[in-house]
């Protein structure tokens, strides 16, 4: 068998394949390249894509001819000064990528160092590299990329449209960006400019967030809660989303080690873990996380691109991860997405209304408004709402929050209609009427809606409180709390429970009945396929549906199977426990008993959510009713 070497220009068309797959793979070795090199502004342009054209300036050092001529060289690089792998305090090599681009393309490198009179530029062709030679340029590093893949035309037919390539480029920059929020990007691709990012300048956290609003959008700057953590010698910073501002994939979250983007499965599972509580479990926070660690501690060498990493610890980094960030989610108390609101009062659509009850008749002079048949009793006139449309819009949405407290529709009524009106309202005390709304977050109720509802009034606004999912979160809490303090206290049932499962469902539970104990219930095998509940967690009363609890606790158990414990998964047990103990939908609750329940969401940490990542609450400022109602 014949062994043989394989020419220079077929060995960096391999390496090529290794490295850049695709054009967003070229733009993220050349900006990391512009980013070990000191720059404070890099510009990328693209076109087509970057299939026709890939260009990365940069201010940073520049090159000097004869390292330009070495930077294409296989092998080459100025970031290893001791030769050592493991101590890498760069984001790649400077030599490392280059060759690999030159194999596959036509490369132009022009460079001028501070202080030099000229620019000096080199070319590769399809792997041919040209001598340096004089050219026009300012100082630092331009790198242009032409008909990338040329030379292997295979390649080509696996490339996406070009607004796709395009998009890839744009994750890469805004993710290198997010890491480097003192240093100005531009991405320009065929006219658009997609990328457009000013350094900040200031305190680091105060300047990521900057950053990262301008990348994530304005909304999560808005629903960020700050992360500052260190463990061994293990710093962790970073910005992480309410739970209540998720999104449906991962996609949203941005995980960095020693300023370089990663994917990692232990970070992203580590995110997962902190989140378990707060979360459904198809749904995901969006974060931004950078953790910075001695270079001694992690391989940034596990693949070819670099966007995964080994850690010689991993016990140490992930519980880190999970402790700052439930630290930090329990600081924000009782606090939900802003929005909330938003998707609240984007919610309000005009209804039809029945033309017999009044008809809109907008006024035609140059003043606006209404005329003053338009309503009943006369409103409008001078002053009135401008414009048609509008008017007709605002006084639908006035009328659909009339409706709950007008006739009710011919439906069969729920059983507790019969007793309880659809809202109620309680005056407060004589000279107690504001203190409420003026001490508490949270405001004073002033009325309970549907019995499912409750609305309370504030400084700035008004809060609905969902009953059953604030209360469910309430519950779930205090199982947790008194899980630490030494086991959920128990109530003994009068009359014993006894429920009928499949013969499976009732093995599975009465083997687990030791675990379940702890929890606050106490059941024993009744036969075949029934088991006796004796006991039930206090906090439960006599609110729960005893049946309807073992039998969801039966489900839960055969999902987690017999190799988790079920202090494993406490989320999935307490939350079932919770959701049977906690106030029902459709349950009157006299003004005390609704502001209990506002001032306990306020004293526990993460009532703003239920245990699923749904709001308990949603707050509606003031000044957005007033716009509604064209006030403003």
């Amino acid at each position: 068998m014949d062994i043989r070497r394989l020419p220079d220009t077929l060995v960096n068309q391999i390496a090529a394949g290794e490295v850049v797959e695709r054009p967003a793979a070229a733009v993220k070795e050349l900006v990391e390249n512009a980013l070990d090199a000191g720059a404070t502004r890099i510009d990328v342009t693209l076109r087509d894509g970057g299939k026709a054209l890939i260009a990365v300036a940069d201010d940073g050092c520049g090159m000097e001819p004869e390292a330009l001529a070495v930077a294409v060289e296989r092998h080459a690089t100025s970031k290893l000064p001791d030769d050592d792998l493991t101590h890498i305090r760069t984001l790649g090599f400077r030599g490392e990528a280059l060759p690999s681009i030159g194999a596959v393309s036509r490369l132009t490198i022009t460079s001028r160092p501070k202080g030099q009179d000229s620019a000096f530029a080199i070319s590769v062709e399809g792997g041919a590299k040209m001598a340096p030679a004089p050219a026009a340029g300012g100082f630092g590093t331009r790198v242009e990329v032409r008909d990338l893949f040329y030379a292997t035309p295979a390649r080509l037919k696996f490339l996406k449209r070009s607004r796709t390539e395009s998009d890839h480029a744009v994750d890469i920059v805004h993710r290198l960006a997010m890491a480097h929020p003192d240093v100005a990007f531009t991405l320009t691709d065929d006219g658009r400019t997609p990328v457009r990012l000013t350094a900040g300048t200031g305190d680091l956290l105060g300047v990521r967030l900057s950053r990262l609003g301008a990348v994530l959008g304005r909304e999560f700057e808005e629903n960020a809660l700050p992360l500052e953590a260190e463990r061994q010698g293990v710093r962790l910073t970073g910005h992480i989303g309410v739970p209540t501002f998720n999104r449906p994939t991962s996609a949203s979250q941005y995980l960095f080690v020693n300023g370089r983007p990663v994917r990692d499965k232990l970070l992203v599972g580590a995110v997962r873990g902190a989140y378990v509580d707060f979360l459904a479990r198809d749904r995901h926070p969006v974060l931004a996380l950078f953790l910075e660690i001695d270079p001694v501690e992690v391989d940034v060498n596990v693949h070819p691109a670099k966007t995964e990493v080994r850690f010689r610890d991993q016990g140490l980094v992930r519980g880190l991860i999970v402790g700052s960030l439930k630290h930090a989610l329990a600081q924000a108390g009782h606090r939900a997405s802003t929005t909330v609101a938003m998707g609240a009062l984007g919610s309000f659509q005009p209804h039809a209304v029945p033309q017999s009850s009044f008809q809109w008749q907008p006024r035609q002079n140059s003043g606006g408004g209404l005329s003053g048949g338009g309503l009943p009793g006369g409103y409008g006139g001078q002053g009135g709402y401008g414009g048609g449309t509008v008017s007709r819009e605002m006084a639908e949405i006035a009328m659909a929050f009339q409706a709950p407290l007008g006739p009710r529709r011919e439906e069969p009524p729920a059983p507790i209609a019969a007793f309880e009106p659809s809202a109620r309202a309680e005056m407060p005390a004589a000279g107690a009427s504001e203190a409420p709304s003026q001490q508490f977050p949270l405001g004073a109720a002033r009325a309970q809606v549907h019995g499912t509802y409750i609305v309370a009034q504030t400084e700035t606004g008004i809060v609905i409180v969902d009953q059953h999912a604030a209360h469910e979160r309430l519950v779930y809490e205090r199982i947790k709390c008194d899980l630490v303090e030494g086991g959920v206290k128990r109530q003994g049932l009068l009359i014993p429970e006894v429920v009928e499962l499949d013969p499976a469902d009732a093995e599975r539970l009465v083997e687990r009945a030791g675990e379940l104990a702890e929890l606050g219930l106490a059941l024993e095998p009744f036969g075949n396929g029934c088991v006796v509940v004796r006991e039930v967690p206090a906090l439960l009363g006599g609110r729960a549906n005893v049946k309807a609890l073992v039998q969801d606790l039966a489900d839960e158990l055969a999902e987690l199977g017999d190799t988790h414990a079920l202090k494993e998964r406490l989320d999935a047990v307490c939350s079932s426990m919770a959701c049977h103990g906690s106030v029902r939908a459709g349950r009157p609750m006299n003004v005390e008993e609704m502001n209990a329940l506002l001032r306990q969401m306020e004293a526990t940490p993460h009532s703003g959510q239920c245990n699923h990542g749904r709001p308990t609450y949603v707050e509606l400022k003031l000044a957005d009713i007033e716009r509604l109602f064209g006030r403003r």
